[in-house]
């Protein structure tokens, strides 16, 4: 059998020719017969017109749009390999990755972010033109051909190429719908989070059992719309990061909006504290789910349903809360010591995983790959601990961990203790140089609007809710934490105000400050 993801659009079809297959909107566009024809259309005209080859990566730098569909199935369709690309990059940064990539062609909304590969706008007369062609079978490739070369957001440094081919795509789909929700035809998926990043693949599970996807009109996530698209469509769901949630739920209590049409909201992308998932279920019902991945292995290492953890808050199991679920099907976890030595239950180290979803290796970096696949695991960067359940609990990123008087400190432990406190609506937590104790914990905290706190009033807090030891040293009250486009918190510019001594940060650069 084929193992082209793109098979499981012409199954779709079949089986459900003329269901929904995309809105725009609440516009219906294409049914899935519809959209299987433009596909196979789309393929033809990048192999017969383009001339593109089997292997081929093709660029998509766009935000969320009807045609980034079409564009991912098409290439899969041909036997080509999409990189998806952020849109809201520098033009620089987009080059570089055109360039590391080899990208033949790309496809985009503004010819003039993008230089170096042919460029494709789409709606132009060229796009419209390759769909001109008759169809074509669905091109024959191996299970380990490469379908998605995503590039990581690139927080610590120049970001990397993650291969990820068909087969572990196909195994991410079949994990996501054994263990994470169960998706039925008819459902819909409203694209809200980035596509090129968050949302996008989401597509797969989803297209193979006959769900509609929906696009945001504005391209993204926007509160408002959101909240009217759920009551619009038929059992939805979507992914959100922690953030796009929170702001959600606050719309919601604000507004009174009616959400009670939603099927589930999956939030990964960051860490998901328990006083946001706690907000979340009593606004929204138990209709939390939460997964833990990474670009190296997409949605697939651990998952938590929306009933367990529904659950988990019926009987007030917080511990079960603040995990991140079980090992998904297919899926081993390993925790392990400096060394590479497993580690009994209970005792932290990082996080090892293993599986068929879990990437080739970096794209034109074996030194990387290397490191990173070492001794048949992946190394996920992250510090986390198992129960006697099997529950994964992570503590945070190793790279992030503070070493204070020979005592490790996770900030996560920090920032969960500041986040129960009523005034704080954003933290994060790092460490400071400190000339006896190595390092020193330093808290820099958002304060929710109207609220004012000051240090000693936190550490009060603190001091009632972890040990002595790992209180912050320091607080700095700042007015927004500086983040990149995923939504993840810029520790490495923390780093920097602090490298400055607390004075202001260049406002320009992340638009934040000192409060």
């Amino acid at each position: 059998m084929n193992p082209n993801l793109a098979q499981m659009l012409v199954r779709t079809a079949r089986a459900y020719p003329d269901q929904a297959a995309l809105y725009l909107g609440t516009e219906r566009l294409c049914t899935f017969e519809q959209l299987a024809d433009r596909v196979a259309r789309c393929a033809c005209g990048l192999r017969d017109w383009l001339g593109l080859r089997a292997g081929d990566r093709v660029a998509l730098v766009m935000k969320n749009c009807p045609q980034y569909v079409e564009l991912s199935y098409g290439i899969w369709h041909a036997g080509l390999c999409a990189v998806p690309i952020n849109a809201r990059l520098h033009p620089r940064e987009i080059q570089g990755i055109l360039q590391d990539s080899g990208a033949r062609l790309s496809f985009a909304a503004d010819a003039q972010a993008v230089s170096g590969a042919r460029t494709i706008v789409v709606g132009s007369t060229d796009y419209h033109a390759l769909f001109a062609a008759h169809g074509m079978p669905v091109t024959d490739v191996s299970e380990d051909a490469l379908a998605w070369l995503f590039y990581t957001s690139g927080t610590t440094g120049k970001p990397k190429g993650v291969m990820l081919s068909h087969r572990n795509l196909s195994a991410m789909s079949r994990a996501y719908a054994s263990a994470v929700t169960r998706i039925l035809p008819g459902d819909s998926l409203i694209h809200a989070a980035p596509m090129s990043h968050g949302s996008g693949l989401y597509v797969v599970p989803h297209m193979a059992e006959g769900a509609s996807q929906v696009i945001p009109s504005s391209g993204g996530f926007d509160a408002a719309e959101l909240a009217g698209l759920v009551a619009a469509h038929q059992r939805p769901s979507f992914f959100a990061a922690p953030t796009m949630l929170n702001r959600l739920v606050e719309y919601a209590r604000r507004t009174g909006a009616d959400l009670s049409n939603l099927k589930v909201v999956v939030c990964g992308g960051a860490p998901l504290y328990v006083e946001d998932e706690i907000a979340a279920i009593e606004c929204l019902g138990p209709r939390i789910a939460q997964i833990y991945g990474q670009g190296e292995s997409p949605m697939t290492i651990t998952a938590q349903s929306s009933h367990e953890i529904g659950r988990a808050y019926a009987v007030g199991d917080l511990k079960a809360m603040a995990s991140v679920g079980h090992a998904l099907p297919g899926v081993e976890i390993r925790i392990a010591d400096a060394g590479d030595r497993a580690l009994p239950v209970g005792e932290v180290g990082e996080v090892l995983v293993r599986g068929p979803s879990v990437m080739q290796g970096y794209w034109n970096n074996p030194e990387a790959s290397v490191a990173t696949l070492r001794n048949g695991w992946l190394h996920t960067g992250d510090v986390g601990c198992v129960d006697e359940q099997g529950q994964l609990t992570l503590k945070d990123r190793s790279k992030d961990t503070i070493i204070s008087g020979g005592s490790n400190i996770y900030p996560r432990e920090v920032e969960d203790a500041l986040l129960a406190h009523a005034a704080v609506a954003e933290v994060s937590v790092l460490g400071r140089r400190h000339p006896v104790w190595g390092e020193e914990v330093v808290a820099v905290v958002v304060l929710k609007a109207g609220m004012r706190m000051t240090q000693s009033e936190l550490d009060q807090w603190c001091l009632h809710r972890i040990a002595r030891f790992k209180r912050p040293k320091a607080y700095l009250f700042v007015n927004a934490l500086p983040k990149n486009s995923n939504g993840k918190v810029l520790k490495t510019a923390l780093r920097e105000l602090l490298a400055q001594g607390g004075e202001q940060a260049n406002a320009r650069t992340w638009r934040w400050q000192l409060a």
